[in-house]
């Protein structure tokens, strides 16, 4: 089979594809959606949060979620992959466990092969296996762009559920994977990235986010999301806002993919990272052209952001080090100021 490279057929990358955050702000607000109230809607659309959570009963939820997105790397097993690691992310932000799957396919058929797409389901079925769960089925279409992705059901007691919108003052900040996967992939898809480099980007965008469902057992983490195609600066201001706070966050501390800087020198910057921006934007001090190009960067398949309760870091980092991850602070949480978000 001739080689084909998937990323030439769509416009868009991964999580760059996300409708840039003012104007999703705009559609969900002209289109009236309303909804009966009720009570057993734990957390619905007017939330901004990763995923809807409805009561079952028992001190217990479900959680269902779907994401699905256009080609970030041109190999359909790890577009299969990628894909199915962020969509099942939204239940682990949340602080659930994943209970099963179903698969959102378009595809090409009179351009790309049909044996690709066998190719992305078998990559979706691999992660699947990785996660405990089945792929259980699925919904395909004849589309002009290829795109997959999945819809995914979870479970959690009530009492472990995490929020966006729920930090309390003095919260510690941490992210468990580091950011810049756009600007690589934008790279790979220029021509211009070492392979080692784009490697860490991909085996990034692989790992499950797996810790969250340990996170939501902690008291003291007060609010937790994953950080996809609004940047981290995006994510970081839904959480904010939600809970009513600021944020004071140290450049320098924030972790970052190994030799990000030759690649910005490069001028690799997708252009969800000027989107992100000129959408959240406002309120957000100390952001230069530099910074801006790595904190606004949209991150497919990209870490959690964790909030933890004042005193209770050490603990944290020790459990998170008992499940493989090095993690450090890199900003607090402080009383709502001018400043939404201060970057030093």
């Amino acid at each position: 089979m001739t080689e084909i490279k998937l990323t030439q057929f769509s416009h868009g990358a991964g999580c760059g594809c996300k409708i840039a955050p003012a104007v999703l702000d705009s559609i969900l607000q002209s289109s009236k959606i309303n909804i009966e109230n009720d009570p057993r809607l734990l957390v619905g659309h007017d939330k901004k949060d990763d995923a809807a959570v409805f009561d079952i009963g028992n001190g217990r939820a479900i959680i269902s979620t779907t994401d699905f997105f256009m080609p970030i790397v041109d190999d359909a097993f790890d577009f299969g992959r990628i894909a199915s690691v962020n969509a099942i992310s939204d239940v682990y932000a949340m602080g659930g466990t994943p209970m099963m799957a179903v698969a959102i396919l378009g595809w090409p058929i009179n351009k790309i092969p049909a044996e690709l797409a066998g190719k992305v389901l078998e990559g979706a079925r691999r992660i699947c296996a990785d996660a405990g769960i089945p792929l259980a089925g699925g919904h395909s279409i004849d589309n002009e762009e290829p795109l997959f992705g999945l819809a995914v059901t979870g479970e959690i007691l009530i009492s472990n559920l995490k929020q966006n919108s729920t930090a309390t003052e003095g919260c510690s900040l941490f992210l468990t994977k580091p950011i810049g996967v756009g600007i690589f992939t934008t790279a790979q898809k220029r021509g211009i990235v070492k392979p080692e480099d784009f490697d860490q980007a991909l085996q990034t965008m692989l790992t499950l986010n797996k810790p969250g469902e340990t996170f939501g057992k902690l008291s003291y983490v007060k609010a937790m999301t994953d950080v996809t195609g609004f940047g981290l600066l995006g994510h970081l201001g839904e959480m904010v806002d939600g809970s009513n706070l600021s944020a004071e966050i140290e450049f320098s501390k924030v972790p970052k993919l190994t030799n990000i800087d030759f690649y910005i020198s490069q001028g690799s910057m997708p252009g969800g990272t000027k989107r992100n921006w000129e959408s959240y934007g406002n309120g957000i001090e100390g952001v230069d052209d530099y910074k801006r190009s790595i904190l606004c960067d949209p991150q497919t398949s990209g870490g959690l952001l964790v909030a933890v309760e004042q005193g209770n870091e050490n603990e944290f980092i020790s459990v998170a080090e008992s499940i493989g991850l090095q993690l450090e602070c890199f900003g607090k949480l402080v009383k709502r100021g001018d400043a939404r978000i201060l970057v030093r």
